[in-house]
């Protein structure tokens, strides 16, 4: 209560006790996989130009094997999608983890951003400041990429694919311009380091390949499932799978090297975590190698429905060497995640969608042979004349009749999501009616906003939602014990997944009863 001293008017702001939910992103995805360089910490984008100079692009690894990361990618983008994050998987072996490639000196060291063989492909340059050549306080640093370890040994910089130049760096750590907040913030290339307070000294083109001091890059073990999962030992350097879990914001994850490892451990990977954090969802694909059609299976049950499935590969013409090529349809179909939930909304089922960017698909999937898929949770994608390449199925992996669509296990992630964020305010708020009155306002217009976008079903709001907080939600015993508890019921809008007309012969001029 204010203290009132004077005579005079005074102003006072009230609290109103409507405290709006704003509905989550429910398009951006957390993309798990192998890629050329880069770093390993979830990295956020919102082009494929963005991943082309971090990552790299098309990329096979030591052995030949494609990885699909790239494509995946560029896939996203092309059918709609905006923002994602990426999370980069090396070895992480305690015997031979990945290592990256580093020159250090005196006063000056710096090293590939990420783990990998390609660091010896990267390298960099000092000379004087413009605005202060004659200091030695002061530099200009140019890195350099080149695509192969051919071209990196000329050391032409004339023939390096990426180049990056941050000039009128200064050695001091007080300065403005200080070169280690400078390059490790602005490069995608690589990152520095001051061992020591000093000058850096001019020098000619090197290459972080270990000869002129400091560390040889390596890709260290072969890739194994952990290496997926991810390191989880240091909280602030998490790898793989839990960097991404650690990303409040995705609501979609994807892997799109998931077939690199024996069937079906980086599905159960996936829909783990979705299941675990209830926050997101799983898009697994099939081996490019499944077989007949007939014998395909999900590789995981997700229980709640976290999960979808979807076969077969999509062709795409590869612009490096214009041949078509065979890839996973999980980064395109993440896209058409993202451009249905724009163009309609979480509610609308993302199928009869079509798939942007490619050549054709893997083989011809008919009737019959969908007949026996659609029903195990095996959402096909199929060619259909007149209307191109289009996703047809929307069903997740749950044997539960109540959890086997997607978009009513997505539209409970946006809803659950949303109030938890929407509701924060609540917490150590007087556990009384008051306080129960304005959680029952504050999901309720929420819950109302839904059912006039049509994301619920129901005539009217009462038949849409409900939501209690009083007493009958909640003993003595709960509010002794500080806990506060809403009663929340939605019904989803379901797809129309079997369209049927019935039609029958009718005699002209009889009369005809509407039903």
């Amino acid at each position: 209560m204010p203290t009132y001293t004077y005579p005079g008017v005074y102003i006072q702001e009230l609290n109103t006790g409507n405290k709006p939910i704003e509905g989550v992103s429910t398009s951006i995805v957390g993309f798990l996989g192998i890629a050329e360089r880069g770093p390993v910490a979830a990295t956020f984008l919102t082009s494929y130009a963005d991943f082309v100079r971090i990552f790299g692009s098309y990329f096979q690894d030591s052995t030949g094997k494609q990885a699909y990361l790239a494509y995946a990618v560029e896939g996203f983008f092309l059918n709609g999608g905006q923002q994602c994050w990426v999370a980069r998987v090396v070895s992480i072996d305690a015997a031979n983890p990945a290592k990256a490639a580093s020159v250090k000196q005196a006063n000056f060291q710096i090293a590939a951003a990420g783990p990998g063989v390609y660091g010896a492909q990267i390298g960099f340059q000092i000379d004087p400041a413009s605005i202060a050549p004659t200091n030695a306080a002061w530099f200009k640093l140019s890195v350099f990429y080149w695509p192969t370890a051919v071209l990196a040994a000329a050391k032409d910089v004339t023939k390096a694919t990426q180049t990056e130049v941050f000039d009128n760096l200064s050695t001091n750590p007080n300065s403005s311009a200080y070169f280690k907040g400078v390059v490790n913030s602005g490069s995608n290339l690589v990152t520095v380091d001051q061992p020591a307070v000093g000058n850096v000294p001019a020098a000619a083109v090197a290459l972080l390949d270990g000869s002129g001091g400091g560390a040889v890059g390596s890709d260290g073990a072969a890739l194994v499932v952990n290496d997926f999962a991810g390191a989880i030992a240091d909280p602030a350097n998490l790898t793989g799978l839990a960097a991404l879990g650690a990303t409040d914001d995705i609501s979609i994850l994807c892997c799109p090297d998931e077939n690199s490892q024996p069937k079906g451990q980086i599905a159960q990977l996936l829909e783990a975590q979705c299941s675990s954090l209830m926050d997101r969802f799983a898009i697994l694909q099939s081996s490019s190698a499944e077989g007949r059609p007939s014998g395909v299976v999900p590789t995981v049950n997700s229980r709640r429905g976290y999960a979808a499935y979807y076969y077969p590969w999509l062709r795409v013409i590869d612009p490096t060497t214009n041949v078509p090529t065979l890839i996973p349809p999980g980064g395109h179909l993440a896209g058409i995640y993202a451009r249905s939930d724009q163009q309609e909304n979480v509610a609308k089922d993302p199928a009869n969608e079509p798939i942007v960017g490619i050549d054709s698909i893997q083989f011809p999937i008919d009737n019959n042979t969908q007949g026996i898929l659609n029903p195990i949770g095996v959402n096909c994608l199929r060619f259909f004349k007149g209307q191109g390449n289009l996703v047809w199925g929307g069903r997740t992996t749950s044997p539960d009749p109540d959890w086997k669509y997607i978009d009513v296990r997505r539209l409970f992630i946006y809803v659950e999501k949303s109030i938890q964020q929407g509701t924060q305010w609540v917490v150590f708020e007087p556990n009384d009616t008051p306080t129960w009155n304005r959680v029952v306002r504050s999901v309720s217009d929420f819950l109302s906003g839904l059912w006039r976008q049509d994301m619920l079903q129901g005539a009217t709001k009462e038949q849409a939602y409900f939501v209690r907080c009083d007493r009958t939600t909640m003993t003595q015993a709960d509010i002794d014990n500080g806990r506060l508890i809403a009663l929340i019921g939605i019904a989803p809008v379901k797809p129309a997944e079997f369209v049927i007309f019935q039609i029958g012969q009718w005699t002209g001029g009889s009369s005809v009863t509407e039903t």
